[in-house]
């Protein structure tokens, strides 16, 4: 863990680091000029993060004119610029899922969300998953980290480290997560729950958009709020829990013991299951799935379980005023035509779209790049609560 004794210090090195991860690659005068800082002071504290490591150099090709056309040397010297380190990773990541678990190395700019150094299938008690975990540290050769951020579904108290309560993954709450970790890892643990990791994430390669509501559709269903370029409601620590939202109608037990929560029909397994009573002689295959709706467009099951999915949506962005929503995971795996009919179902709900813009957009899952997010946030420039 980096730390920093001056709140002053840490006021400055958090400016320049927050405005280095929106530029993504500047010189000394340019974040200077940016946080309208004197040169030596913004050259200064960019040495110090260089020093430390969570900078490092690049060289660029200097951008002056050539004073002559014919081939020759280039005239001056590469610019010696600066971005966030991506040669050397930083941190370990863990994501936790209820399917199976991928470990990955994170520099503190993530390149690509799908490489990771191992994976295995999530075990039923925290015995087996700390067994498994030390397995895979010898297929990882680096032994220390920054820290390991680990991506946790449920509700989580981040600050405490502890899981509150996990409909799908019931084991992880009464288990200390952090501690079984550093069993196998002797470097700071952090638990994140995994939709403000994702929120974190799509922040990350957007931070001068708009306020948003992400939700993702995958094992559960759930969201997190971006307002202001921070994540909204914490604490408490329960929120954005919008798949545990009851549905009239649905019979359905969720894993949280209620009856008829959206996420038992729009989870990758509620869909599947939802389309294998409506197609009984189908494969019972998120391939199937996709196929049929190409071919055959959206069955009215399908149609029914949009509406409902975007009526919740929409009726969080009325509560929380905000009117863009970013959607993840299985919603917009399926074919376009899917996301188009919750788009126009979730604008039909909203009262921002009877007289303004309403931004409705799909995204990949960035939950590694959120879990870096958090890394920096809390390990790297860590501000406190004063």
């Amino acid at each position: 863990m980096i730390v920093v004794p001056s709140r002053m210090g840490r006021l400055n090195k958090r400016a320049l680091l927050n405005c280095l991860q929106t530029m993504r690659t500047a010189s000394r005068a340019d974040l200077a000029k940016s946080l309208g800082l004197s040169q030596p002071t913004a050259g200064k504290i960019a040495d110090e993060l260089l020093e430390l490591g969570v900078f490092e150099e690049v060289e660029v090709e200097s951008n002056h004119p050539r004073k002559h056309s014919h081939p020759g040397p280039k005239l001056g010297r590469p610019a010696r610029m600066l971005r966030l380190t991506e040669s050397k990773p930083r941190f370990l990541g863990i994501q936790l899922g209820v399917a199976r678990t991928h470990l990955a190395r994170l520099s503190l700019s993530v390149k690509d969300e799908n490489e990771f150094a191992a994976d295995f299938k999530t075990p039923g008690t925290a015995k087996e998953w700390v067994q498994q975990l030390r397995k895979a540290a010898k297929e990882i050769p680096q032994k220390s980290f920054w820290g390991v951020l680990v991506s946790v579904p449920g509700i989580v108290d981040e600050r405490k480290g502890q899981v509150l309560y996990s409909p799908n993954l019931h084991w992880t709450e009464g288990a200390n997560l952090a501690a079984l970790v550093r069993e196998v890892w002797r470097s700071p643990v952090m638990l994140i729950q995994e939709q403000r990791a994702l929120a974190l994430g799509h922040h990350s390669v957007d931070p001068a958009g708009e306020d948003f509501l992400l939700v993702d559709f995958g094992d559960g269903v759930g969201g997190a709020v971006m307002t202001s370029g921070k994540l909204y409601g914490y604490p408490p620590p329960a929120g954005g829990e919008l798949g545990h939202t009851p549905i009239v109608g649905n019979d359905r037990r969720c894993g949280c013991g209620a009856i008829g929560c959206l996420e038992t029909l729009t989870s990758y397994h509620g869909l599947l299951t939802s389309f294998a009573a409506a197609s009984p002689k189908a494969p019972h295959t998120w391939e199937a799935l996709s196929n049929s709706i190409t071919e055959q467009g959206i069955a009215p099951w399908l149609a029914k379980t949009l509406d409902t999915a975007a009526a919740v949506i929409a009726g969080a962005l009325n509560v929380l005023g905000v009117r863009r929503v970013v959607i993840t995971g299985a919603l917009v795996e399926l074919p376009d035509e899917v996301f188009s009919a919750l788009s126009n179902a979730i604008a039909r709900g909203i009262l921002w779209a009877r007289f303004g813009q309403v931004k409705i957009e799909k995204a990949p899952r960035r939950r590694n790049a959120g879990l870096v997010a958090a890394g920096i946030d809390r390990l790297v420039v860590p501000m406190g609560d004063s």
